[in-house]
């Protein structure tokens, strides 16, 4: 696993508790898992995503990440209708591993955009992965992620 100093933490993005992030394009939200995520959760093989037209409740379960460690679930940040999943994750999986703020997972039409405001900025969000990264021991993967 990589050093706190190691992961990437873009300030164009806004995050979640669960880990995953958010990024507004054209009155569309993007959604993928954190560098954090994806490195706590090894490499991984599956990418479980919903149909296109599902909707969710804001932190509502939409999906999971298998990888060769766990399998976890995915929460989505906004409450909206699916318009798009990321149908190359289908075949390739491992690309959340090789750039998870380029391999997002699905493209939602927001119900509310204002519940993008309640969101972690970069600042806080390295607040919370600092805390869970002092919290854990050296050779454990974070609880969440087991």
């Amino acid at each position: 696993m990589k050093e706190l100093n190691e992961l990437n933490f873009p300030d164009d993005v806004k995050y979640t508790r669960e880990h995953e992030w958010a990024k507004i394009e054209e009155g569309n939200v993007f959604v993928g898992i954190t560098d954090y995520a994806q490195d706590q959760l090894g490499d991984i093989v599956f990418v479980e995503m919903p149909a296109e037209g599902d909707s969710f409740e804001e932190g509502e379960e939409f999906g999971t990440l298998e990888s060769v460690k766990a399998v976890s679930e995915i929460y989505l940040p906004v409450s909206g209708e699916i318009l798009a999943i990321n149908e190359a994750l289908e075949d390739e999986p491992e690309m959340v591993n090789k750039d998870p703020y380029e391999a997002w997972i699905v493209k939602v039409k927001p119900a509310d955009v204002s519940e993008f405001d309640n969101l972690m900025d970069k600042t806080a969000y390295l607040k919370l992965v600092e805390s869970e990264f002092d919290s854990e021991p050296d050779s454990e993967p974070d609880s969440e992620f087991e």
